[in-house]
């Protein structure tokens, strides 16, 4: 089985001012086992960006330092580790942070990683096309065999393959 990294949070008191602090320890963790300790859904996952800006911060409070701002709605992001309201995440060029959750979506979202990815009317290759998906495009994710996935983009429905996209697990089978 192969196997993953979880960020697990260890909170320790600070010597000055008796004020907590976290760390960061990680840990290798089967995929199965994965669970997040605050909503009990699995780590890792993928999640959407809710807001059009969403502060991302060293740590998990509104103390910590603000490293950059994700500025795209729908975004994929993948949940790494939980810790309260806070959530780590990461986007598909590995850079993260820690985002308040009420900035998070449950809606599932990909982003096109290849370059002029076709969408098609059906789960095959030589289907007839619907569009041509563009680097960087964001589609709204709906069911997912074991090569293909169903996306809805800019008004066009159709779909592509999985290997093209981020924000979908290889393994993920969606109905």
């Amino acid at each position: 089985m192969m196997a993953l990294w979880r960020i697990v949070m260890v909170c320790c008191a600070m010597a000055t001012g008796g004020a907590s602090a976290a760390q960061e320890a990680v840990q290798p963790v089967s995929m199965q086992s994965a669970r997040g300790p605050v909503t009990n859904l699995p780590l890792p996952r993928y999640v959407s960006l809710k807001a059009t800006e969403a502060n991302v911060r060293r740590g998990p409070s509104l103390s910590h330092r603000v490293d950059w701002i994700f500025a795209r709605r729908d975004m994929p992001l993948q949940v790494v580790a939980e810790y309260g309201h806070w959530r780590r995440v990461v986007d598909r060029d590995g850079m993260g942070g820690w985002v308040h959750y009420m900035m998070l979506s449950g809606n599932r979202t990909v982003i096109v990683e290849r370059d002029l990815v076709t969408l098609r009317a059906r789960p095959e290759p030589d289907a007839p096309d619907v569009a041509r998906l563009e680097p960087g495009v964001i589609a709204d994710l709906g069911d997912c065999g074991p090569e293909w996935c169903r996306l809805n983009a800019g008004g066009y429905r159709g779909w592509a393959p999985k290997a093209a996209l981020w924000g979908v697990a290889a393994d993920e089978i969606r109905d």
